[in-house]
């Protein structure tokens, strides 16, 4: 048999060698296999994430502009005295906004969900369900400018209606779906806090961030009225929230008029920071990206530690392999096998252990994804299979070196009077 015939007969031996050994090899890929696990399962909840985020971001359009008296975005901490203090945003401000220049809408949207107790504002369908984590929010007519809510039924309230202070209200897809699920809810009513809203608009179903249910996470669990019905609800609130949207190609001169307008009315000192948070949909998405780049980060240290301890046990067995066949190897020598033929062997036997551990890895990790999609969005990115397997492989040919040099390096007249 001609041993330096050539990589598909050194892949053979190497087959045949896992084949005889079958236990003794899954224990070592093992490692391997979990470190290719954590690669995919990682990879894929930051890149759904990261999809549904931007996807939920730039939803409100890529010319809007975010005002809050809290910082907007990622938040990984609690708020600082000085946010604490922060005044809210006002209606005011909104109309000054709205007449910007470079401004072409802005939209306040009145948060109401909770009274000043504490306690949420509960809704109560005709058909007895009573909820208290919809999410209740008076707005204007110009909401229906702003495009961040999509009608697919119905019609928006009027200036009028607004004006009135009506109680009549839009809801969204999951409001639908608790309230009416047999039946068109346009028409129907809903008791708000002990008032009766009649139901004059769907909006269209959002892609939800985290998990399923009618929570707070679900960005279609939501019911907008006028300000001024939501006022009556709570009155004196004034968790105001503005969404301002500027001209096409004036996002950033847009961006600097905004701020130095609010920076006057609330009396903002000439050089110290805002007193307000003003974020666009590119810097909530740069934030959350910088987040996700260190969890990327910890992921990988996470991977590599089981792919350390895969090497390791590569390693360990491939010297045993080598003592156990020191007379074959030696054999092999002295029918004409060169020292690159007998080291590429077993570089090759090291190679293809872990790869097929990463193959495992990658279908089990596969596997898992689809169920870490009923919890959060999951995305597996065209890189990570393929980072995987050739890290499994990278591994095996690293570890493996040390014991394929130790086999080459062998004195055939020795290794042929071991026993």
């Amino acid at each position: 048999m001609n041993i330096g015939s050539g990589f598909y007969e050194n892949l053979k031996m190497a087959f045949a060698t896992l084949r005889s050994n079958k236990l003794r090899s899954f224990l070592t890929i093992f490692g391997v296999i979990i470190g290719v696990i954590t690669v995919m399962l990682i990879s894929s909840i930051i890149s759904g994430i990261d999809t549904a985020v931007k996807k939920q971001v730039e939803a409100f359009g890529t010319r809007s502009i975010f005002l809050y008296k809290f910082n907007i975005g990622v938040n990984t901490g609690k708020r600082t005295q000085e946010e604490r203090m922060r005044k809210p945003l006002t209606m005011e401000d909104a109309e000054a906004i709205k007449s910007l220049p470079t401004i072409e809408t802005a939209v306040p949207f009145l948060n109401i969900t909770s009274n000043f107790f504490g306690q949420k504002i509960l809704v109560t369908g005709n058909n007895g369900k009573t909820s208290a984590a919809v999410r209740l929010q008076g707005t204007l007519p110009d909401v229906e400018k702003a495009g961040s809510e999509i009608l697919v039924e119905g019609r928006w309230f009027t200036q009028s209606e607004s004006d009135s202070k009506a109680d009549v209200c839009l809801i969204g897809a999951t409001v639908v779906e608790s309230y009416f699920p047999f039946e068109s809810p346009v028409g129907k009513t809903l008791e708000i806090g002990g008032r009766e809203f009649r139901v004059i608009g769907v909006l269209q179903k959002k892609e939800q961030l985290f998990g399923g249910g009618g929570g707070n996470n679900d960005q279609s669990n939501a019911i907008y009225m006028p300000i001024g019905a939501a006022l009556r609800l709570k009155p004196y609130a004034d968790d105001l929230f503005i969404l301002a949207i500027a001209k096409e190609g004036k996002l950033e001169e847009a961006k600097d008029e905004v701020q130095d307008l609010l920076r006057v009315r609330r009396e903002v000192p000439y050089g110290k920071p805002n007193n307000f948070a003003m974020e666009t949909a590119a810097s909530i998405i740069e934030q959350f990206r910088s987040i996700s780049a260190m969890v990327f980060m910890a992921m990988v240290v996470i991977s590599s530690v089981g792919l350390l301890i895969g090497g390791i046990g590569v390693m360990n067995i491939m010297l045993v392999s080598v003592t156990e066949r020191t007379r074959e190897i030696g054999i092999r020598k002295a029918i004409g096998a060169r020292q690159s033929d007998i080291l590429m062997q077993f570089l090759i036997e090291a190679a293809t252990l872990t790869g097929l551990g990463g193959l495992i890895g990658l279908l089990i990790g596969w596997a898992l994804t689809f169920l870490v999609r009923l919890v959060f969005p999951s995305y597996v990115p065209l890189w990570a299979p393929i980072a995987g397997f050739f890290a499994s492989v990278g591994i095996g040919i690293i570890f493996g070196l040390f014991p394929a040099w130790k086999a080459a390096r062998l004195d055939p007249i020795e290794s042929l009077r071991y026993e």
